[in-house]
């Protein structure tokens, strides 16, 4: 398979720090930068800059770590805001504008060729402080397509290195993914980007379906965080990349642990039964299942848990057989005859019928009652 031709421009450190409650400090974003790095993250979206002047100076401490990444912030289509995104000494600023006839009616209230064309100026002014642009369209996805492509076809004229294509409020459908970025990157002559929301549940689906369809820059959050129902979560996109796109130079060990540092510093807890790194993501309780994995754990588990940097869980409870038993009884060095392993299954299940958890303590005060009950 000839690998996909993408990046990721992780965004985090502003997307994600635009979930309802989450603020990081400059400290818990440095270490948040540092991770995606080792990860290989090509791009880290830093922030928002002229949110505040806290906000500017952590953007300008990540763009002094010396990271491999480029250091990219956002900026409005207006000079204060790209004035503060250059004193940050970034690689790239995301100047954006909405392009909908929706969002141009009740945000901007003028004709869209003037927003566009105050906008373009702002491109300009930005490459010639020398810093490169990525020209990004908000409400990309409700937009005319006609429009659109004149909006990136001038954005590309005036100097932008790069186009956005941003599914603000989770629109697309994957299949409608696929025929739009078709689209564009036939017609957009220098790279195109994917900003997914996950409001229908889509965000990787579409990150991916983008990627396949032509689109280089690919945007994610860790653990899917953002606006509303969040972004497409940088873990899935990067598993998928490796397993379908035949991407393999990120580093994937890192993915539990940049989870679970962005989940502590975020107060956002992993769902359990989120992909690549919930808790339940590497977890078996079927007995079927289990027995299956024991033999060759791809029977059950496409994707490794030690690709990521997980660990697999056998669960005992209602589901559990005998071999699932009988191989954690050995884990814990302490097997016992097959009488003792029916009594033991048979409380087993019924501490699970009963909704209660099956844990180290209780099976080890199993394990007694098995050698006193059945001596």
């Amino acid at each position: 398979m000839k690998p996909w031709n993408v990046e990721i421009c992780d965004v985090t450190l502003r997307d994600g720090e635009q979930s309802p409650g989450v603020s990081f400090s400059c400290e818990e974003k440095e270490v948040i930068a540092r991770l995606l790095d080792q990860i290989g993250v090509e791009v880290i979206e830093a922030g928002f800059p002229a949110v505040s002047a806290n906000e500017k100076m952590c953007v300008k401490r990540i763009a002094g770590l010396s990271l491999s990444a480029r250091i990219c912030c956002l900026a409005r289509a207006v000079k204060a805001d790209v004035e503060t995104a250059i004193g940050c000494d970034v690689d790239m600023v995301s100047l954006f504008i909405a392009t909908s006839d929706l969002h141009i009616r009740h945000k901007y209230k003028k004709p869209r060729e003037q927003v566009l064309a105050s906008a373009l100026d702002m491109v300009e002014f930005a490459r010639d402080h020398g810093v490169a642009v990525r020209f990004a369209a908000e409400d990309a996805s409700r937009t005319d397509l006609s429009f659109l492509k004149e909006v990136y076809r001038q954005g590309e004229e005036r100097g932008a290195s790069l186009v956005s294509f941003a599914d603000t409020v989770g629109f697309l459908t994957p299949l409608e993914m696929y025929r739009v970025m078709t689209d564009l990157v036939s017609s957009v002559r220098i790279p195109l980007c994917a900003h997914c929301h996950n409001d229908l549940g889509f965000a990787a689906a579409n990150t991916i379906t983008a990627a396949e369809a032509g689109a280089f820059q690919l945007h994610t959050t860790v653990n899917g965080i953002g606006e509303r129902a969040g972004n497409a979560p940088l873990e899935a996109v990067l598993v998928a990349l490796r397993l379908k796109g035949g991407v393999d130079r990120y580093d994937l060990s890192h993915l539990h642990e940049i989870s679970q540092l962005v989940s502590r510093y975020s107060g956002i807890p992993v769902g359990k039964t989120q992909p690549v790194v919930g808790e339940n993501a590497f977890s078996h309780e079927s007995g079927i299942h289990i027995a299956a994995i024991i033999e060759d754990p791809s029977t059950y588990e496409y994707v490794p848990p030690e690709l990521v940097g997980g660990e697999r869980h056998f669960i005992l409870g209602k589901h559990t057989g005998k071999k699932a038993l009988e191989h954690v009884l050995t884990s814990l060095g302490a097997p016992v005859s097959e009488k003792k392993i029916c009594w033991i299954l048979e409380k087993v299940k019924e501490r699970g019928e009963q909704k209660g958890s099956v844990d180290r303590d209780f099976l080890l005060c199993l394990i007694q009652k098995a050698r006193e009950e059945t001596a």
